[in-house]
């Protein structure tokens, strides 16, 4: 029998090439890339300016289905589809979003991929990789205490209304008791001024989001600008240009905005850059990495966070509206845990006539995935994620029921214990199907519609709700905003990635109901409105078992636990 290792074994075992000499094989200057020790790097933007006049290659998005809470294996595939190319002969480079250590230490214990098909060094990379998390979280809280000085130092000119202040602290790590904090609840008057404050994962930063959306170190700056931190007495905005905060920010994040260059298990270009969530942020990685890799690669794949409701929209109808930049193809992630949790067949013993039944209602939820995708006009292949104890039928199942949703195409994936030799059948696919340039996006919602309306496309296309409720102090919000300019811009609905609706609880394809949006709130430095659908959290907590529990360090320098 086949002795499976885990994934940190295999990791340590791995012989990695030096970041320089993968550099040179990917055509980046040495004076273009600057070493994180041996085996890691950050690429100058100044790359881009040199290819400027090469042709993109092309440019394939990563996405998934309704996960589980362990996740379906996006990462695996975006890490082990570009191993697949590479083996069949395509020069090929993958994009991911950065590992925040909070849900690493929580209940992932790792977000590099797993098995053959993961990026390396897998430690660094899910520990803080070249410090960019920490940057973007020291940006944050330096904005933060620039503007609670000048409501202490200077007598507030600015006119905080103290029960308006929107812009809390941030952490890279989950922390639920400091969701809700007072500072200075003693009131010592050297201390500053009380009031109520917060924390939030520097994930659902917002200067994440603009570290993921900026197109250069300038736009960088004049997004930093624009951040709201509150409003005046008289109901104003006060944005972070009011304090002259953008440049010290900005200078905070001047190397954090160089994406971040490693490798993948079998020593294919690997470009790890920024990392917002996806039910509360855009959930995708840097239009600047992918900008670099479309220069030196033929072609990229880039993944978008949790299902393609979440991640895969938003990618759409924010990241490349704002970029330009054109998908040729998606890539699905499907599973036949995920599915069997979706028919609620999960705790059934496999294979019997009620399992598979249950599979092939969970498959409902596959075809709305798949027909949310096809909406933006892309070719989708489903790729079946195969776990050991998954049986043939059941595979075969899922790859019947793909294509009468209308895939274009559907393969069964080995990529956790085969590496690239496990994606093979699908690089094929892929390959065939991208030759030519690829049609336009169809967008969801056009930005100059009505802030309700984008809202009700986005439910009905990627939910496939009927329609959505509006609290009054949503509409409100609504109305405030386009009062103040900002009904045109794109919108980002914050919602549970555990479900099609806005009910972690509701499994399948729900059909028959309705969304609930609560508040709508600004970003305007991202350059979006958020809608809340339900209560989301943007400082996750630990669990009753954490990851962390099981992780350690040894003397020889081995590490365990981590996955």
């Amino acid at each position: 029998m086949r002795k499976i290792k885990t994934s940190i074994e295999i990791a340590q075992e791995a012989k990695l090439k030096p970041i320089m000499e993968l550099g040179k094989e990917i055509g980046v200057l040495p004076e273009e890339l600057e070493p994180y020790g041996h085996y890691k790097g950050k690429v100058s933007l100044t790359v881009l300016e040199r290819m400027k006049d090469k042709p993109n290659g092309k440019y394939v998005l990563v996405t998934g289905i309704t996960p589980t809470m362990y996740g379906e294996g996006k990462t695996i595939h975006t890490i082990g589809m570009t191993q697949a190319l590479n083996k069949i002969g395509v020069n090929a480079a993958c994009v991911i979003r950065q590992a925040s250590m909070g849900p690493v230490f929580g209940i992932k214990g790792g977000a590099a991929g797993g098995g053959f098909s993961q990026v390396l060094p897998m430690a660094d990379i899910n520990l803080g990789l070249n410090g960019d998390i920490d940057k973007v979280a020291a940006a944050h809280n330096l904005l933060a205490a620039l503007m609670d000085a000048h409501i202490y130092r200077n007598n507030n000119e600015l006119g905080f209304d103290l029960n308006e202040i929107y812009w809390k602290r941030s952490m890279d790590m989950n922390d639920r008791a400091l969701r809700d904090i007072i500072i200075n609840p003693d009131e010592i008057p050297t201390n500053g001024v009380k009031r109520r404050d917060g924390f939030e994962i520097t994930a659902a930063s917002e200067v994440m989001a603009i570290l993921a959306l900026a197109s250069d170190i300038s736009d960088l700056k004049e997004r930093l600008s624009r951040l709201v931190l509150g409003k005046n007495t008289k109901g104003e905005l006060i944005r972070a240009k009011d304090l002259e905060a953008q440049g010290a920010m900005t200078l905070i994040l001047k190397d954090a905005i160089k994406p971040n260059l490693c490798q993948t298990y079998e020593g294919g270009p690997a470009f790890i850059h920024a990392g917002p969530f996806a039910n509360i942020a855009t959930g995708t990685s840097s239009v600047l990495a992918d900008r670099i890799a479309l220069k030196v690669s033929d072609v990229v794949l880039t993944e978008a966070g949790f299902g393609s409701d979440l991640g895969g929209e938003k990618f759409m109808n924010i990241k490349s509206r704002m970029s330009g930049l054109n998908p040729s193809a998606v890539i699905l992630v499907s599973s036949v845990r995920a599915l069997k949790r979706h028919g609620e067949v999960d705790k059934l013993e496999s294979g019997t006539p009620e399992s598979l039944d249950g599979l092939r209602k969970g498959c409902e939820n596959l075809a709305q995935h798949i027909g949310n995708m096809k909406s933006f006009g892309k070719p989708v292949f489903v790729a079946i994620n195969t776990f050991a104890v998954d049986l043939p039928a059941e595979l075969e199942i899922i790859k019947e029921e793909a294509i009468k949703a209308g895939a274009t195409g559907a393969s069964i994936t080995r990529l956790f214990l085969d590496g690239g030799k496990g994606g093979e059948e699908l690089a094929h696919m892929i390959m065939d199907a991208i030759k030519g340039d690829p049609e336009p996006i169809k967008f969801t919602y056009a930005v100059d519609d009505p802030v309700e309306e984008k809202c009700r496309k986005i439910a009905r296309q990627a939910y496939g709700a009927d329609d959505v409720i509006f609290t009054e102090e949503a509409l409100a919000d609504i109305k405030q905003w386009i009062d103040l300019g900002y009904g045109d811009l794109p919108i980002c609905m914050a919602k549970t990635q555990m479900s099609l609706s806005d009910d972690v609880t509701v499994v399948g394809r729900p059909t028959n109901y309705n969304i609930t949006i609560r508040n709508v709130r600004l970003s305007a430095g991202a350059g979006f409105l958020y809608a809340l659908c339900g209560k989301m959290l943007t400082m996750p907590g630990l669990s009753d078992k954490p990851a962390a529990r099981v992780m350690d360090y040894h003397p020889d320098g081995t590490i365990t636990g981590l996955y």
